[in-house]
């Protein structure tokens, strides 16, 4: 189980990076004069889905505890 936990750590600082560098790439489309709405879109949404994906993880990582 260690092991699973590690990976999924390591898993959820790539998708922090990788979320980060979308943003990076979001923010420069979005003022570029050439700026290609389909690509920004696309972007977008797979950032959305980076997302979803960290909260995922972060929750199985650190379940909520019982009431």
């Amino acid at each position: 189980m260690q092991d699973n936990l590690h990976s999924l750590s390591r898993l959820l600082i790539e998708l922090r990076i990788e979320h980060a560098d979308l943003d990076s790439l979001i923010d420069g489309a979005s003022v570029s004069p050439e700026r290609d709405d389909l690509a920004l879109r696309r972007l977008k949404k797979r950032r959305l889905s980076l997302r979803d994906r960290m909260l995922r993880i972060e929750a199985e990582l650190d379940p909520p505890q019982p009431a």
